[in-house]
């Protein structure tokens, strides 16, 4: 996988921003319950709740305006708007007392969704048609490390930023750490797309 992406520079440097994100997104399963429970009291009907409205916001944003925005700004800048979204929104869900100022992260955060069609669609224009099955194969399997390495980082995390015993008294501390990868793959995406766009 490796030895296919480094062929492509650009490609291996959005492999990156592509493997990134999806670390970052693994927070959602791996604390999000917990974090919701600890800092807001919520049952599992509030989760519930939340996490629809999570799914529709992003359903909104990834069936109906991703091919209108991406077309209208360029793959390049939606990239990295998507990015900027995340970095905020994950921000904004670490940093939220209360339970309406998370629901007013989520419509920020679902523009997040912008990221990965715009990075499909840079790097299968990198590769010929006959390395595009290869290619796809590669990502998938970043992100499959991803989902593996996820969990134990932001349980981990998150454990670190409410345990007394600590005293950092961080309970967003998980989502902290997930602005902090995307911020990473803002920095990368930009600089690995700065040529084409030049």
């Amino acid at each position: 996988t490796l030895k296919l992406l480094r062929e492509f520079p650009q490609v291996f440097g959005l492999a990156g921003v592509s493997f990134l994100s999806a670390l970052a997104h693994v927070v959602f399963p791996a604390i999000f319950v917990l974090y919701a429970a600890h800092r807001y009291g919520w049952d599992a009907r509030m989760v519930g709740f939340t996490l629809a409205a999570v799914g529709v916001s992003s359903t909104i944003v990834q069936a109906g305006l991703v091919r209108r925005i991406v077309p209208a700004i360029g793959e390049r800048r939606a990239l990295l708007f998507g990015l900027g979204c995340g970095v905020v929104g994950f921000l904004a869900y670490g940093y939220a007392p209360s339970g309406p100022w998370l629901w007013a992260a989520i419509p920020v955060m679902a523009f997040w969704g912008l990221c990965n069609p715009s990075i499909q669609s840079l790097v299968t224009r990198q590769v010929g048609t006959h390395e595009q099955g290869r290619l796809q194969g590669a990502l998938a399997s970043l992100v499959a490390i991803a989902g593996v390495l996820g969990p134990y980082l932001f349980t981990h995390v998150y454990a670190a930023g409410i345990d007394v015993r600590l005293d950092f008294g961080l309970p967003g501390a998980a989502f902290f750490f997930a602005s902090a990868l995307l911020m990473v793959a803002w920095l990368l995406a930009e600089r690995v797309t700065r040529v084409r766009a030049a």
